[in-house]
């Protein structure tokens, strides 16, 4: 009996979908998960939440800009996200006079709403499958470059006729590595205002050091609204412009989750590699994966040290540390979880359980070899170009000397002129706070040079130094002697530029090690290598999927994830991250308070908020114990791009924002395991609370579909 028990433990680990609440489904084909979603605890059903023919909870889901969620939760058009994907937003309309970020904004009427010029709001009209017109003229035995001509002439045509005579646009996306292809119309408004976002304090407490771990204490909401014309379709900003009214917004229910209730996450997930071979997984998580953490530990610390001297410079430099500490921080946990699970070892077995199958099916029998020499020849190219991105383009200085080289390599004198006065405009705003900024900007330049220079990636570091100096000092003084370091310098030879005076450009030393960089990294066989290996691990990719898909006819797989549409469902639940430790799976306002530390900036508690705990004033927001809620756990299935996804119950009722992932459960992108993978959700009695008794935003409260 024991040994039959590890036999069915070991086919479970090797099927693809096998793993409990894994999964990101396609709306359209929800049906297929119905009774499985009704078992787990739903109480509504698929054409709920996707019917073309009837309005549903998709029409209240919207892709934020290219890399986010939203959900309308009134019938003005007004919607949710969260507050670190409305950040630029909010820190790009702040200024030290009115610092939206540390202070928070909340418009007491629609005039005070802040149009966001660029944020895009996308609601999804339609999908289908369009496999056949995509792949009509393709053949097996075609060309991986000519499939692609042809697959791409196709698209057009199907995009085109989609959206024929109306104002809708169109994508097409593929599926299991091209094996199946749908098209999604949408409708894409471009007047979209901010509304409200709580103060950093509360929209980012415990910054960096909470950003992925559990237990958490974020209320990591904005809110913002979108706009359309007259005529209640998509129109650029205008103040004749009027909130748009969805065809649906979400009810909220404030009677919360408890541990075990079902919940479903409706959203936009970026990017999923769940297929993927031992290779892929051991070039990202064990070679790739450490230089960018190094590379990022670097800027880091210095940027950071930068925002601890004024508020300016803390302005200045959050957004940046946000973004580069987001990924510095996820891919310390995705290789942990990698290792941990022996991720690479289960692929193998994987893979050679696939091969046993392909023993006989000719079409199947050398892919995986074939993936092996491939990716041996991908991955010094992969990992090289990881150094150029983590280190070359770390800095400002090289940054700007890029656009130097663009500017050289230009010949009509038209387009030069252009990009001169560009980067005469850039100018301006870097130096405005030159001699702060080049303390730090000076130090990331150096150092990360200094790291790939030490690691082997930057041969031609030597020969330009030519014994005269060591190369920290060389770097320094490339550094210093630049044009890009000297305004006036810089604006004179800009002013009057022309083509004719590239070679005077070309004498700077910071293009000259630019180009020394560019010209080592990116060879024409290197990009050769690259562009024909990639090609040929989609081709590979495809017949592998295809073959495992038909390995296991009996299991529902689902596609990675690709910025569409999709819904994943589980339970909230704790977990046991280390031996003798279980996490609750819920937090509250006695959490923030006992992590509260003045010395520290993201630990400061807002005075307003100290208020409302001592006199335990949380109006209707309270849980049946008279806590205050502020975040959950649940074991959905989600990745980047579900940043701001609705949290549904049972009911298709709002109980919660998605905002981030556990750290010890990162590694599900490419590898699912229900007992650590889980999402981390604000409650939205937090967010609520925050918006009413906090702010006193009671106009905004009113707009809502609120159920006790």
């Amino acid at each position: 009996m024991k040994k039959i028990l590890t036999l069915g433990l070991l086919a479970a680990l090797l099927l693809p979908t096998a793993n409990a609440d894994e999964g990101m489904w396609i709306p359209m084909l929800l049906g297929r998960n119905q009774a499985a979603m009704q078992k787990a605890g739903m109480h509504i059903t698929a054409k709920d939440i996707y019917d073309i023919n009837n309005a549903c909870l998709k029409d209240a889901v919207i892709l934020f800009n290219q890399g986010c969620t939203g959900e309308f939760v009134s019938d003005q058009g007004l919607f949710l996200t969260n507050h670190h994907c409305g950040y630029y937003y909010i820190t790009s309309n702040s200024t030290v006079e009115h610092d939206y970020l540390t202070h928070g904004f909340w418009a007491k009427n629609r005039s005070e709403e802040i149009p966001c010029r660029g944020l895009t709001a996308t609601r999804l009209v339609r999908m289908e499958e369009v496999t056949n017109q995509v792949l009509r003229g393709v053949s097996d035995n075609m060309p991986e470059e000519e499939r692609e001509r042809v697959v791409k002439e196709n698209i057009v045509v199907v995009c085109t006729e989609a959206v024929a005579g109306t104002h809708y646009k169109a994508v097409v996306k593929p599926f299991y590595y091209g094996n199946q292809y749908f098209l999604y119309v949408n409708e894409v408004f471009t007047d979209v205002r901010l509304v409200g976002a709580p103060p950093s304090n509360i929209g980012k407490f415990g910054g960096d050091t909470d950003n992925w771990m559990w237990p958490r204490h974020t209320g990591d909401f904005s809110m913002f609204r979108v706009y359309a014309g007259p005529d209640g379709k998509p129109a650029d900003y205008s103040k004749d412009n009027q909130p748009y009214r969805p065809l649906k917004h979400l009810d909220i229910s404030l009677k919360g989750v408890d541990e075990g209730d079902f919940t479903f996450v409706f959203g936009y997930p970026g990017t999923t590699q769940r297929y993927v071979t031992h290779q892929q997984m051991e070039l990202q998580a064990m070679q790739e994966n450490p230089v960018r953490i190094a590379l990022r530990d670097i800027r880091l610390k210095h940027y950071k040290a930068a925002m601890e001297l004024t508020p300016s410079q803390r302005l200045k430099y959050a957004s940046k540390v946000a973004s580069i500490a987001n990924g510095w921080k996820k891919w310390q946990g995705e290789t942990q979880g990698i290792v941990r699970l022996k991720g690479i070892e289960q692929k193998k077995e994987q893979e050679r359980t696939f091969q046993t199958w392909a023993a006989d099916r000719p079409q199947y029998g050398g892919v995986l070899a074939e993936l092996d020499r491939t990716y041996g020849r991908l991955a010094p190219v992969e990992l090289e170009w990881t150094y150029f991105n983590e280190a070359v383009m770390a800095s400002d200085f090289m940054q700007r000397a890029n656009s130097l080289r663009k500017l050289a390599d230009l010949t009509d004198p038209e387009e030069a002129r252009t990009a001169a006065d560009k980067l005469i405009a850039a100018n301006e705003k870097y130096f405005s706070d030159f001699d702060q900024h080049t303390l730090v900007d000076r130090a990331i330049f150096v150092e990360t040079f200094l790291y790939m220079h030490h690691q082997g990636y930057a041969p031609y570091i030597d020969p330009m130094v030519k014994g005269k100096q060591i190369a920290e000092q060389f770097l320094g003084s490339v550094y210093d002697q630049s044009m890009l370091t000297h305004r006036d310098k810089m604006d004179k030879l800009l002013k009057k530029y022309t083509p004719k005076q590239a070679a005077e450009l070309e004498k700077d030393p910071a293009l000259k090690l630019f180009r020394a960089a560019m010209e080592n990294a990116y060879t024409d066989d290197k990009e050769r290598t690259y562009d024909y290996n990639k090609q040929q691990i989609a081709r590979l990719m495809r017949t592998y999927v295809r073959g495992m898909m038909q390995q296991y006819p009996d299991s529902n797989f689902f596609p990675d994830a690709n910025l569409t549409l999709r819904v994943a469902y589980g339970h909230v639940k704790g977990f046991r991250p280390h031996d003798g430790v279980y996490y609750l799976p819920y937090t509250t306002l006695d959490g923030i308070m006992e992590k509260e530390d003045p010395n520290v900036y993201d630990y400061v508690v807002e005075p307003r908020l100290k208020e409302l705990y001592r006199l335990k004033d949380y109006g209707r927001y309270a849980n049946r114990n008279g806590e205050l809620p502020v975040g959950f756990i649940a074991t959905n299935h989600t990745t980047g791009g579900n940043s701001g996804s609705p949290v549904l119950n049972a009911d298709g009722q709002l109980v919660g924002i998605n905002f981030d992932r556990c750290w010890e459960g990162t590694m599900s992108d490419l590898l699912f395991d229900p007992d650590y993978c889980r999402n981390i959700c604000l409650d939205i009695r937090y967010c609520l609370f925050i918006i009413d008794k906090f702010a006193g935003a009671h106009h905004l409260i009113d707009e809502m579909t609120i159920i006790q």
